[in-house]
């Protein structure tokens, strides 16, 4: 008994090559997605909301470097940036010589920035400093109290705090020296 052949236009073709087209799409998509959250230049405000209407930064304590026990609450009354980031991040990284620059250039107006460590060893947190030659203060989250107070789960995420106390602006991802200016020097002014 001979085999009937299939003609090509018979032969069952393998779905591997759709498969793999379509995983490389969601490969790139996401690669995109994540380039461009690190590379926002934009951060959430809305400027017609008086300050009431904004809501209120959450309160946590934590220790500095030197042990000291610190909260937000201890900075009412001054413009506050609180970056959440880590050692082994690369926006974070990327973003750390932006934001002490933005530091020094504010600091006599009343701003200040505190860098939350999420989740590093101190001694690894003391290393990157001095790598870093930050001197903005930095404390400790080993349980990642910051994190969950501000409801994020990715870094870095940073936000805007006022003076009374409540969160006038807040992104995650990647911030540049030019955002900062444009964004956070207005609200300082006073403008």
């Amino acid at each position: 008994m001979a085999k009937k052949s299939k003609s090509k236009s018979q032969k069952k073709q393998s779905p591997l090559p759709l498969v793999l087209i379509g995983v490389g799409l969601i490969v790139v998509a996401g690669i995109f997605m994540v380039f461009n959250a690190s590379k926002k230049d934009d951060a959430s405000a809305d400027s017609d909301r008086t300050a009431s209407e904004y809501p209120p930064a959450p309160d946590f304590t934590l220790t500095d470097l030197n042990g000291n026990n610190v909260s937000l609450s201890d900075y009412r009354g001054h413009w506050l940036l609180v970056n959440n980031w880590a050692t082994w991040c690369p926006p974070c990284r990327a973003e750390m010589p932006e934001l002490n620059a933005y530091y020094l250039a504010h600091k006599d107006d009343g701003f200040v920035l505190i860098g939350i460590s999420a989740g590093d060893a101190k001694g690894d947190v003391q290393s990157f400093v001095q790598a870093y030659e930050i001197e903005f203060p930095i404390w400790l989250d080993p349980q990642q109290k910051a994190m969950r107070a501000f409801q994020r789960n990715s870094l870095p995420n940073s936000f805007i705090i006022d003076p009374d106390g409540y969160v006038r602006m807040s992104w995650t991802g990647g911030v540049t020296l030019d955002a900062l200016e444009k964004h956070v020097t207005p609200l300082i002014d006073g403008e």
